[in-house]
């Protein structure tokens, strides 16, 4: 099988890498960025690199691009993805994407799928790519209703040759909404908790919660500005919720109410429980 890598970055590089370390697929690059292609080739992450006017021998086309720059090529590029051929994205967002580019494709006698590999780091780029990034991950796939099950077959059978612990099949809509709340809400607040005057004050006084409350305040600013963009609406939900709820802990202590403060964190630390024993986490 001829599977095209369209954005040979972190997610897409890992891709390439991952496929050629666990099948014997074909794989092929697209990337604007000649030097990414050499160091593709060189890695032996891709077979060959080809143009978008070979997209016709592709049975399997990953697009892992931006938000914006993913329905950009879609649409410019659907008359040349092969008639009865399957295009997926890998991007962090699928409401957006999947209403954007399902219907292009569907014209076309070509299967559109919305999928986002729960995997990533802080970094960005070829680079940073690496063959068992995906290991143990969720693999979200978002079908509509005109997705044919072969190909969502098809699709759930590459994310366990990638080695991902999980597939989960879910609607564009309800992962937009819990992608809000586990990714992009953790993504903004970490990027706000490092603008305190107090950071650069901190030399030898930070542990494990400082490194992981802001570690991923380390982004990729191009990127997750058009993901929140492209999710407003329930990110702002969870934006408002979280303002709402410090808020409280805020009067609390201005009021000197310690019993507020009290249950108000004996209340986190229940929840915080709950979600272990329904996640089956262990305590650390």
């Amino acid at each position: 099988m001829n599977i095209a890598v369209v954005g040979l970055g972190l997610i897409g590089g890992s891709i390439c890498k991952a496929l050629k370390a666990n099948t014997f697929y074909h794989i092929m690059g697209i990337d604007n960025d000649q030097s990414v292609i050499k160091k593709a080739l060189d890695a032996g992450a891709i077979d060959e690199e080809i143009t978008v006017d070979r997209l016709s021998e592709v049975n399997l086309t990953i697009v892992a691009l931006y938000p914006e720059t993913i329905v950009k090529f879609i649409e410019e590029n659907a008359g040349r993805f092969r008639a009865g051929s399957i295009v997926m994205d890998t991007c962090g967002i699928k409401g957006y994407i999947v209403r954007n580019c399902a219907p292009v494709l569907e014209k076309k006698d070509v299967v559109f799928i919305g999928t986002h590999p729960m995997a990533g780091t802080e970094h960005s780029g070829f680079d940073y790519a690496t063959a068992d990034l995906f290991n143990g991950a969720s693999f979200i796939i978002t079908p509509t209703e005109n997705t044919p099950q072969i190909a969502i077959d098809l699709v759930s059978t590459l994310g366990a040759c990638m080695n991902f612990g999980k597939v989960v099949i879910s609607t564009p809509e309800q992962h937009d909404a819990n992608i809000a709340y586990t990714s992009q809400l953790c993504h903004l607040v970490s990027n706000a908790y490092v603008k305190s005057p107090s950071l650069f004050r901190a030399d030898g006084f930070s542990a494990g919660s400082f490194l992981d409350l802001t570690r991923v305040a380390y982004l990729n600013e191009k990127m997750w500005s058009s993901l929140f963009m492209c999710n407003k609406e329930a990110l702002l939900f969870e934006v408002n919720n979280i303002l709402k709820v410090i808020t409280e802990y805020r009067d609390a202590m201005e009021n000197n109410d310690i019993d507020t403060l009290r249950e108000l964190l004996k209340a986190g630390r229940e929840l915080k429980e709950k979600s272990m024993e329904f996640y089956g986490q262990e305590r650390k």
